[in-house]
């Protein structure tokens, strides 16, 4: 038996971020990894850093984005001063590719209803095919025109991960890798979870977070929590290292801080299969091109598929169990995004503070109302 002041259960970039906060705070940590073979998130994604288009018709998750990516540079300093390791970030904006004049109209309505929102605390300006062609050289003449927020940006999500890993080790964090949280039970004086083959390692502490992604869902009902995730799938092609033509993150197309092209962009409701799709990797290849034409003779290295943990709704869920003081569910599909929001406001949070005020909103109890119906946020 282990005991702690805090139990993560899951080590990918949700959990990782609020151990490594929590840690800070001054409590003893453990991470539960499930291990490589996890369905994970943190290492199939797209690594934008990105604000623009998020939250229409839900304002909290708009400020909470942005105040995240406001973050971003604090957490990027600190794992670099901890660490050593660089995770790449850049902030240059952002730009999300129209082609059509009726999506150029929407966007503009959808960022405009946001900025309405906000109060005016949303910058982003709607670019016609000239202006983007002279920010974004080698656009394609099938590019109507592009919104552009100087809030968004990018980095390597590998790296992150890593970074994360090593600075909550430096913290005094325990990873225990190969011990997937089985059951959680609630006791007088906090929680026993059993991990690993059959449960058969126990750990105990009084507060424990479930950032288990798609685990989350089974583990909720444990705590009196409600979290009814469902995977959602992703897909992206890699291209080979290219010379530096795009210093700008856009939707569909980016180029890493290693000079290697990504595409992608797709959501596909499958069920938990992560595989890949010849037409939905054709897709992503067509679009990559007539976004950027020069990508036509790009050589692809590998390809993927990933899934995303989505609520009903697509927001975060993040709440305190009203029936098991100290349980908490954190719950997103912007592990990326968020990263610094859950390290500097939700571990705090979680150790025993305030809860940030923005995310009163996102409790999974929203979902319990059977007569709502919900469709997922882009």
């Amino acid at each position: 038996m282990t005991t702690s002041d805090l139990i993560v259960i899951g080590g990918g970039l949700v959990g990782t971020a609020i151990a490594y906060g929590a840690a800070g705070q001054g409590l003893r940590v453990t991470v539960l990894d499930e291990g490589d073979d996890a369905l994970r998130a943190s290492r199939g994604n797209f690594g934008l850093v990105w604000v623009q288009g998020k939250g229409l018709g839900m304002a909290p998750y708009a400020r909470w984005t942005l105040g995240s990516a406001r973050l971003w540079p604090q957490l990027r300093d600190a794992l670099r001063d901890e660490t050593g390791i660089d995770v790449c970030l850049r902030q240059p904006g952002g730009f999300h590719l129209c082609f059509s004049e009726a999506d150029m109209e929407e966007r503009r309505q959808r960022l405009q209803s946001i900025q309405d929102a906000l109060q005016g605390d949303y910058p982003f300006e709607m670019l016609g095919h000239r202006e983007l062609a002279q920010r974004l050289p080698g656009v394609g003449p099938g590019v109507v025109g592009a919104s552009y927020t100087p809030m968004d940006g990018h980095t390597n999500p590998l790296k992150l991960l890593r970074a994360l890993h090593a600075a909550c080790q430096r913290r005094g964090v325990r990873i225990v890798g190969r011990h997937g949280a089985q059951s959680i039970t609630p006791e007088a004086d906090g929680f026993t979870v059993k991990a690993g083959a059959g449960g058969q390692a126990r750990f105990v502490a009084p507060r424990v977070v479930l950032a288990a992604g798609l685990g989350n869902r089974k583990l909720a009902a444990e705590v009196g929590l409600h979290a009814p995730v469902a995977p959602n799938r992703g897909q992206v092609l890699i291209g080979e290292r290219a010379t530096r033509f795009l210093d700008f993150p856009t939707t569909y197309v980016r180029q890493t801080d290693e000079g290697t092209i990504q595409l992608g962009d797709s959501m596909e409701d499958v069920g938990f299969d992560d595989g890949t799709t010849a037409g939905v990797l054709a897709d992503i290849a067509r679009r990559g091109v007539r976004s950027f034409p020069a990508l036509a003779g790009l050589k692809l290295v590998r390809a993927w598929g990933a899934l995303r943990v989505m609520s009903p709704d697509g927001y975060p869920i993040y709440q305190e169990s009203p029936t098991c003081p100290g349980a908490f569910v954190t719950t997103c599909h912007s592990g990326v995004t968020l990263a610094a929001a859950h390290a500097l406001r939700v571990a705090p949070w979680v150790a025993g503070g305030e809860p940030p005020r923005e995310i009163d909103v996102f409790t999974g109890d929203r979902f319990l109302n059977s007569n709502q119906t919900f469709h997922h946020a882009h």
